[in-house]
């Protein structure tokens, strides 16, 4: 089936093609699955033993979010590459959503530092295969041409926020009636119930994603999985003589993927592959992963300060009901679930009107430092958990109108501006962008205290600030290099 006859038959999900309800719900459910353990796992690890934690340091708790957060991102690679050269986008989805599942189970029946380090390993190395897959499968579903594209990015971005949005309520509210491990659990039955949903809707997937578009040859293979060998044996040499560590995890997966996507990028430039309009829209991506990184490095706060911030500093009673501090994880899903048909819409209206990529991103990092600043005029506030929730809540809404602007719109940025030959690989490389900030986001979770809180979200807020300045002055530079694609 080619993708013009997919876009001619497809009106049947709100007037796009019925592969998209599909990937709307298996990317729904995993969401749910990953938010909701997520959204409870730094609780569990820096939580004492008495309250059913592990006990580790807060600031090192954290460092270990950030950095499993990295690392989900960062496998976006080992993912594409999968998709691109062994199995094709289609099933390696499958074998990334069993992973996941697999992971999760881990988290709730292992006790301990080993159901954390053999769950998080699991689900980060799934969850890297099945989000590259995913959003890839997605642009198949439209032709480069059509302007249902990016209302149609938004409409997926829509189905992950609602699991984003429901999996930390109840997950949360399980580990703070049960305990964690009643969480954990009920992450795997979502993400159970997410492959099986995906099982029956394949057959309204594009033909293209059952094809694996650059095939290893024998040798290449053998070759590949020896480098593959290797470098798992020299991690594991790493960990196991003591350089690696909980206390450091967070810089070294932050120069990891630093290392991956420079590496990415000179592959992507360099190859004979790639053609010379290609290859200027790859250097048109330089700038905007920049600034998606600074993106990231706000926002993925809220699951290491922020969520500290939540549960050390705000007023959690409410009208004696004891609020959840994971439950703010749900808000600004919530609000994407409200925002993102608004901004479907919108994009949709504005057609050839609408703003560019390159503003749309600059947008979307300023509205950050917005946030940030908001945060810092909060910390002015003295005392123990005297934060009004709805001021959190109003942040949270701040950091909903920077995402709509840049990451839905990136997903689709990375699909379009993709070499024929690399296409899983380009989203990764957006993905890598998130993986960069999310380490970063833990790392600096160590420069946080109560008493630094207006100095250190004033200077990150004015630094988001001043990078969409900058990205909005490159703007025209950049959409020469992007060659028509907007």
């Amino acid at each position: 089936m080619t993708a013009t006859t997919e876009v001619e038959q497809g009106k049947g999900f709100f007037g796009h093609p019925r592969g998209l309800a599909n990937l709307f719900g298996t990317e729904m459910w995993e969401r749910f699955s990953y938010y909701g353990m997520q959204s409870i796992l730094l609780y569990y690890l820096y939580f004492s033993v008495a309250e059913g934690g592990l006990g580790i340091p807060q600031s090192t708790a954290a460092g270990i979010v950030g950095a499993y957060g990295g690392s989900v991102y960062l496998a976006t690679i080992a993912g594409s590459w999968v998709a691109d050269r062994l199995f094709g986008p289609e099933r390696t989805l499958f074998y990334s959503g069993s992973l996941i599942l697999a992971g999760h189970i881990a988290l709730a029946v292992l006790p301990g530092v080993v159901g954390v380090a053999v769950g998080l390993i699991c689900v980060a190395l799934g969850s890297g295969g099945l989000k590259a897959t995913a959003t890839a499968l997605v642009g198949a579903l439209y032709a480069p041409d059509d302007e249902r594209r990016d209302s149609g990015f938004s409409i997926f971005y829509m189905g992950i926020n609602l699991g984003a949005l429901v999996g930390p309520l109840l997950t949360g509210l399980l580990q703070d009636r049960v305990g964690f491990h009643w969480g954990f659990g009920l992450a795997a039955v979502g993400m159970a119930v997410g492959l099986a949903q995906y099982v029956m809707g394949r057959k309204h997937l594009p033909e293209s994603g059952r094809i694996v578009p650059n095939p290893l040859d024998g040798p290449a293979r053998v070759r590949s999985f020896a480098v593959i060998g290797a470098g798992v044996a020299a991690v594991l040499a790493l960990v196991l003589t003591g350089v690696v560590g909980a206390d450091n995890l967070a810089i070294v997966v932050t120069w990891v993927i630093a290392a991956a996507a420079v590496t990415l990028f000179a592959i992507l430039l360099t190859s004979r592959k790639v053609d010379g309009v290609e290859r200027r829209r790859v250097v048109a991506f330089i700038p905007m992963f920049l600034v998606s990184f600074g993106f990231w490095a706000l926002f993925q706060q809220q699951f290491t300060v922020l969520a500290i911030y939540a549960e050390t500093r705000v007023d959690l009673d409410l009208m004696g009901f004891k609020i959840p501090p994971s439950w703010f994880a749900s808000v600004e899903p919530l609000g994407v679930v409200l925002l993102a048909p608004v901004f479907a819409a919108l994009w949709i209206r504005l057609g050839s009107r609408q703003p560019s990529t390159p503003v749309k991103f600059a947008l979307g990092v300023a509205a950050m430092g917005v946030a940030f600043l908001v945060m810092a005029l909060l910390g002015f506030t003295g005392g123990e958990k005297v934060i009004n929730p709805l001021l959190v809540v109003l942040v949270l809404v701040i950091f909903v109108l920077g995402e709509m602007c840049l990451s839905p719109v990136g997903l689709s940025l990375s699909t379009k501006l993709a070499p024929k030959a690399y296409g899983a690989q380009m989203v990764a490389l957006f993905f890598l962008s998130v993986a960069l900030g999310t380490s970063v986001a833990g790392a600096l979770a160590e420069y946080y205290s109560k008493d630094s809180e207006p100095t250190y979200f004033g200077l990150l807020g004015a630094g988001a600030i001043a990078l969409g300045v900058v990205m909005a002055l490159l703007t025209p530079a950049v959409r020469k290099l992007m060659n028509g694609i907007r």
